[in-house]
């Protein structure tokens, strides 16, 4: 055939071709619904920064401390709960919330045993029941094993027990919806090596959360039992395989990377860098144990934020002997200041009205009386829902 009928043959009007598989090299139309426009809104989604989810947990976290209000804790874990529920993504470390759950479920059983068969500091008249009490040697005075359980006992030991529970939540919603790889890296130079080891610290819980699942799930497959002490056993000896294959890769990672390489710096500037770090670090916690007790204590502010301002010239001064570089810098745009802003709001209210009201935040035990939810601290908490509405969807794995 020759060219010409070629050309006659082929059509006049593109549109006979059919559809097109999508804009062509240097187009700017806007890309065809479907899968192409799925894979576009995955292109343009993000995540947000590490540091502005693990400052909203911290918010969170601080106005538990200053509440043993069941109604104000169970608002609070249910906050966080709806956040990591809308904003979680599909990798390993997202899936370690229920552990954290069910770490705190087993941190409230604990403390409620131990109050039955220990006693509590807190009197009562309101005796539940009474158990055999085990005869100690003088030594111990003031320990005791069995005797009367009373009321007031139960109802402290509860409300201590689930305030823990949910400090416990805050962090694992912190681990669910940072990365840990990308909080190291957001990391000042000063504090790499120190952040290598948190961040390992932290990725094992997820790890093995995942690495459970994944051979729970094997077993099912093969037609064998995933319960019982068996199944345990046999699942015990690949997890730790797992962990160790992933630590020699760390290894090998960090190896390839450069890591601990160092510049050339005054061994002048490195103590004085070393010594407004830790200096700025103590005084910000002392303040913040000020801030956090109950009590007047006009230094804590003072304090805070001198030893704010020491840590972060040590940490510049610090990050001077890190020879690091960054690929794509994770920004901080308006949705990590909103994030961060929610945290803290949440827990400046709650501190500013355990201050000024505290029998609303600590419902009394001795006499026992029902708790009631302020409106207040019930407002401010469902700020800390901020998230969930103004931070971007995190993308998804393509399967």
């Amino acid at each position: 055939m020759s060219v010409h009928r070629l050309l006659r043959a082929a059509p006049a009007d593109p549109a006979a071709t059919g559809p097109t598989t999508g804009p062509s090299i240097g187009s700017n139309s806007t890309p065809p619904p479907g899968r192409s426009a799925a894979v576009h809104s995955r292109a343009l989604a993000r995540q947000l920064h590490p540091g502005a989810w693990w400052l909203w947990s911290l918010g969170l976290a601080a106005a538990a401390s200053r509440t043993t209000n069941p109604l104000l804790l169970l608002l609070l874990l249910a906050v966080a709960g709806y956040v990591v529920a809308a904003r979680r993504g599909d990798a390993p470390w997202s899936r370690s919330y229920a552990a954290f759950l069910r770490l705190g479920l087993l941190v409230l059983a604990a403390r409620m045993v131990f109050a039955v068969l220990l006693g509590s500091p807190v009197g009562g008249t309101h005796v539940l029941f009474t158990l055999p009490q085990v005869p100690l040697p003088a030594w111990a005075q003031g320990v005791r094993l069995g005797g009367s359980v009373t009321l007031e006992g139960v109802l402290f030991a509860l409300y201590e027990g689930l305030r823990l529970a949910v400090l416990l939540a805050c962090v694992g919603a912190a681990n669910a919806l940072a990365s840990p790889s990308r909080l190291l890296r957001s990391l000042p130079g000063a504090l790499y090596e120190a952040g290598v080891a948190t961040v390992v610290a932290m990725t094992f819980a997820p790890n093995l959360v995942a690495d459970v699942r994944r051979l729970r799930a094997a077993r099912r497959l093969r037609g064998r039992s995933d319960r019982g002490v068996r199944a345990v056993l046999s699942v015990g000896l690949p997890v730790l395989e797992g962990a160790l294959e992933r630590s020699v890769a760390l290894a090998a990672a960090m190896d390839t990377r450069g890591f601990g390489r160092t510049a050339a710096v005054p061994r002048r500037l490195v103590r004085t860098a070393g010594a407004l770090t830790l200096a700025g670090l103590l005084a910000v916690c002392s303040a913040t144990y000020g801030l956090l007790t109950p009590g007047a204590h006009p230094w804590a502010l003072p304090v805070l934020l001198a030893g704010a301002g020491a840590a972060a010239a040590g940490l510049v001064l610090g990050g001077r002997r890190s020879v690091r570089t960054r690929y794509r810098p994770d920004p901080w745009a308006l949705p990590e200041w909103l994030t961060a802003a929610s945290g803290a709001l949440v827990a400046a209210a709650l501190i500013w009205y355990a201050g000024r009201w505290p029998e609303a935040l600590t419902p009394s035990v001795v006499p026992p009386t029902a708790p009631s939810l302020p409106l207040l601290p019930a407002l401010a908490a469902l700020v800390g829902l901020l998230p969930a509405f103004v931070t971007p969807e995190p993308p998804r794995s393509t399967r």
